[in-house]
């Protein structure tokens, strides 16, 4: 082994992901992947990977992770999440760039307050076995990523390769803002028929709040009931990401990653593509509110976002080159030589 990322704590729910596992949903085999594949593919861009290499996904709390390498390479994207190098003493680096760190150094990602999620990349990855094509975690099937679950203490995460130390650390100029409160973009249907006119409009109209029942696979929204036209259970048809879906309950379920990949009752609408990372950042408590657009304008924004993802790799820049204050080179340098008495 090259390397590795030992964990000395694992944080709330960490796992590997990459971009998610195409092909085996007719097998009932989920996607999986990133919940936030924008910030999940800028972690990669900063230290040099591609959009597709595994990395760890963060929810919540972050891990305390220590270097079992020579040195390592890594990216932080997503929210408000900062690297805390814990030592001799403590100083914070904040997130949006990468850092080099040498064998030993022990790091911890933070409580996020911003967003549900982020991503810590490594130069070259992360050394784990494929499982249908993926390296993505899904822990209710037992498979991919690290052993097919979230990470323990004492884990040992391979690194795929030794970082030579020669890329330089990057930042990005301007980082994207996390809002939690713009309205997420849905295309109707595909069975938005088997509900009432006033259920629609209460879609449309009415404010849901992400409940605590929130994870991977999916969230329930609290809120008003939609309520159906008839009866609500359909025969059982495929379920995209993106999915929302009204069990007889009335309260709708907004399906994520990790999703069955079958189900029963009638989906009222589906989260445009463009929209689903900022629907994994949300958090419970965060106010959700939907707007209809056409399956046109859905096409246009996901080509728009690209623009955007590309427009922010173009402005990525080397470390200590945004005329801003570096507090990690301050902690690295000496800036007293000696001292003297006043009274001399």
């Amino acid at each position: 082994m090259s390397g590795a990322l030992k964990v000395v704590a694992p944080g709330l729910h960490t796992t590997i992901q990459d971009l998610g596992r195409y092909g085996y949903q007719a097998m009932g085999v989920p996607v999986s992947g990133a919940l936030d594949w924008m910030s999940f593919r800028l972690a990669n861009r900063l230290v040099g990977n591609a959009d597709n290499t595994p990395a760890l996904e963060i929810l919540y709390q972050g891990p305390t992770l220590e270097v079992v390498a020579e040195r390592v390479h890594i990216g932080l994207a997503g929210g408000d999440a900062a690297i805390e190098l814990i030592g001799d003493g403590r100083s914070t680096v904040g997130g949006w760039r990468s850092l080099m760190l040498r064998r030993g150094q022990i790091f911890r990602i933070g409580r996020l307050s911003e967003a549900a999620c982020c991503y810590l990349s490594a130069e070259g990855g992360f050394a784990v076995e494929p499982c249908l094509g993926s390296a993505s975690t899904f822990v209710r099937g037992g498979f991919g990523g690290f052993k097919g679950r979230i990470l323990h203490a004492d884990d040992l995460v391979p690194l795929a390769g030794e970082t030579d130390g020669s890329r330089a650390a990057l930042s990005l100029r301007r980082p994207p803002a996390t809002v939690r409160d713009e309205p997420i973009r849905i295309v109707l249907g595909p069975q938005h028929d088997h509900f009432s006119d006033q259920a629609v409009e209460t879609l449309l109209h009415a404010e849901f709040t992400v409940s605590t029942s929130a994870d991977r696979m999916g969230i329930r929204l609290d809120g008003p009931r939609l309520g159906h036209r008839g009866g609500y259970n359909i025969v059982s048809d495929g379920i995209a990401t993106g999915a929302i879906q009204v069990p007889g309950s009335g309260q709708p379920i907004l399906l994520l990653a990790d999703h069955q990949t079958t189900g029963g009752y009638p989906k009222i609408a589906t989260v445009i593509s463009a929209d689903l990372p900022a629907v994994g950042r949300r958090r419970p408590g965060d106010p959700i509110r939907f707007t209809a657009v056409t399956a046109a304008d859905a096409e246009r924004l996901r080509r728009q976002q690209e623009a955007a993802l590309e427009a922010l790799s173009a402005g990525m820049v080397p470390v200590g080159a945004l005329g801003a204050f570096d507090a990690e080179l301050l902690h690295r340098v000496n800036l007293i030589s000696g001292a003297v008495s006043g009274h001399e």
